[in-house]
């Protein structure tokens, strides 16, 4: 993200499934002594955390699936888990639901929207106006930079006692979770300054402990990391031990774009995670500051099928698991290079990224959600007519 040159903008995760409608098959679990699980039912809807059994096996569901055969689908970026081999009484399975989802939902977990809110910065408002406002949920918290390899933020001189301490803590207070922004467009950043996978990977994980998080968000920019490969391997390193560390920690990649999809350097970064067995849940593009791109909807459009179909040939995925794995961080208003997004055009972005199943869904920023029509390209305002917190509103309804 920009604003980026004038401050270190960027553009994370939470999870909370949306509700589909309808009716879900609740199996139990398989008991200590390995007995086996209720037998999978091809006609059954599973979600995250249900188990079956087939074929002597216990399976655990990663995600919503239904009529995808635990036996089948258990690899590495499938549906199921494999907990390995069953005995004794099989439990017959739960009566299938006499009705279903008139659209498949996504194959992987989807996020609420987590709006960009940057403490000390940009007249930052109080989170809870905010959530009372828009029914918003979630926020992304900008930056966590370094001390050598410490990670501190911006502004600050570690993780804890400070501003962003306590706009995290209000915004648990309020209901709110939290997904905290590694890195950014400048400053010091840790992917330059730990030397090892596991260095960077000690540093993620001293975040991670210290707030009891759930996802975290690196945001990886500038010819510092996005376009230093050594930097970037070592970014993609340290994701792959930290989700062999904490498996339930959602792990997202946050990089810019072209106006049909990722740049060189994008594409390298996709192929590595790939490569290096990453394991990383989301791929999450900034589609603004293209260097023009009037029409705003048609350019986020075309930058995430570009990711799309990158996704797809890297990984072999379907488009459905593609959209899954993917994200939108966009910027409301007036972007660095005047780039206009309106209310209406951001609706029209979050019902696509809907529509779609995304994962992640966010904008640079709360700060700036605020109108001012005239203003310009500044940080506590948007640049354009709108009401308060419109733009959050508008990615509350993802």
């Amino acid at each position: 993200m920009r604003l980026k040159k004038a401050y270190p903008a960027a553009l994370a995760i939470v999870l909370a499934v949306a509700g589909i409608g309808t009716t879900v098959v609740l199996a139990p679990g398989a008991s200590a002594a390995v007995a086996c699980a209720p037998a999978w039912n091809s006609t059954a809807v599973y979600v995250k955390d249900n188990q079956a059994s087939q074929n002597g096996h216990n399976y655990t569901a990663k995600w919503w699936n239904q009529n995808e055969s635990p036996a089948t689908h258990s690899g590495q970026w499938d549906v199921w888990i494999d907990n390995g081999a069953c005995g004794g009484p099989t439990t017959p399975p739960t009566t299938p639901p006499t009705t279903g989802p008139t659209t498949p939902p996504p194959t992987g977990t989807k996020m609420a929207a987590a709006p960009y809110i940057y403490p000390g910065w940009g007249n930052p408002p109080a989170p809870s106006t905010v959530m009372n406002a828009t029914g918003v949920k979630a926020f992304t918290i900008a930056f966590v930079l370094a001390n050598g390899c410490n990670p501190v933020w911006d502004g600050e001189g570690g993780l804890t006692g400070g501003v962003h301490e306590s706009t995290i803590n209000a915004i648990k207070a309020a209901g709110g979770s939290v997904v905290p922004s590694i890195g950014g467009w400048q400053g010091n950043k840790l992917g330059p300054n730990c030397s090892t996978p596991q260095a960077l990977a000690g540093a993620y994980q001293r975040v991670i402990d210290t707030f009891g998080l759930k996802a975290i968000d690196i945001d990886i920019e500038n010819t510092d990391e996005f376009e230093n490969y050594t930097v970037a391997d070592r970014i993609v390193g340290a994701l792959k031990i930290i989700k062999q560390n904490n498996p339930s920690v959602k792990t997202i990649l946050t990089f810019g774009t072209t106006p049909s999809g990722p740049n060189v350097h994008g594409v390298r970064l996709i192929n590595q995670a790939k490569a290096m067995g990453a394991n990383v849940d989301i791929f999450a593009q900034m589609p603004f500051d293209f260097g023009g791109g009037a029409d705003m909807y048609a350019s986020t459009v075309g930058a995430t099928e570009g990711l799309k179909n990158q996704l797809k040939s890297t990984f072999g995925w379907t488009d459905a698991q593609a959209y899954s794995h993917m994200g939108i961080s966009g910027m409301n208003g007036l972007s660095d290079q005047q780039e206009l997004t309106t209310p209406a055009t951001w609706t029209r972005i979050r019902d696509y990224a809907k529509n779609n199943n995304l994962a992640r869904f966010t904008f640079w920023a709360v700060n700036r959600d605020r109108g001012c029509p005239g203003g310009g390209v500044v940080s506590h305002c948007s640049g354009i007519a709108q009401s308060d917190w419109e733009f959050t509103r508008i990615s509350a309804g993802f």
